[in-house]
């Protein structure tokens, strides 16, 4: 009797999973199907990936290899076709193209390349970051005191990775323009504290000796008095 029962109970699962089928089994195929054709794609994206990755690491180096070999103005054309390489390829280019620009003597042209990574906001902080430092260094000769503070103040905080690189350049710049009482505030935010990086310390040690040489003692003003 037990079998008799048993045999009912599968005829009935039977029925009803070929009910199910019936009204899903379709949708199931889709499913299956999208599902491999989904995964299909993207192994297929990634690879493209992979080849465009490579094609761009490759247009990189025949680039450097331009600039080590002394064509800049090749470079300057293979690093600037790169914008729409794949990967991190392109803000390596644009660094490497206003780096080229700097030694080429173009120096404008190098600034407004600097200036144009520092102001897009796709490339990561800390990058955006050095080409503003970058672009600060280059224009240390060409722009007076006010721009560059007015450019690489917001650097100088405590938080920022190029602080002591922006109080460098406006230290600099500030005793160009005769401004001691800012240079020398400059430079003693490097120098008095540890953190500073050992070769911009040494540079603006040396500045603050040549500060402290050009102002009069405190005898020379007595006598002049």
């Amino acid at each position: 009797m037990s079998d008799i029962f048993r045999e009912v109970d599968e005829d009935i699962r039977h029925e009803k999973f070929r009910r199910l089928w019936d009204r899903l089994g379709v949708w199931v195929i889709i499913l299956a199907v999208a599902i491999v054709a989904g995964t299909a794609g993207y192994r297929g994206w990634l690879y493209w990936q992979g080849q465009q990755s490579m094609k761009a690491g490759d247009a990189y180096i025949a680039a450097v290899r331009l600039a080590q070999e002394g064509k800049a103005e090749e470079a300057e054309a293979a690093f600037a076709a790169m914008g729409s390489a794949t990967g991190g390829y392109p803000v390596l280019a644009k660094f490497r193209l206003a780096e080229s620009l700097a030694a080429s003597g173009k120096a404008d042209e190098a600034v407004a390349a600097y200036d144009a990574l520092a102001a897009d906001s796709s490339v990561e902080a800390v990058l955006r970051g050095l080409a503003a430092v970058r672009a600060g260094y280059i224009a240390l000769d060409t722009v007076d005191f006010a721009a560059l503070k007015a450019r690489l103040e917001p650097l100088t905080a405590e938080n920022n990775s190029w602080r002591f690189a922006a109080r460098e350049i406006l230290a600099f710049a500030a005793w160009s323009a005769g401004d001691m009482d800012a240079a020398t505030e400059y430079a003693s935010q490097i120098t008095e504290d540890a953190a500073a990086p050992r070769e911009i310390g040494a540079r603006v040690s040396i500045l603050t000796k040549v500060i402290r040489g050009s102002q009069p003692s405190i005898a020379d003003k007595g006598e002049t008095n």
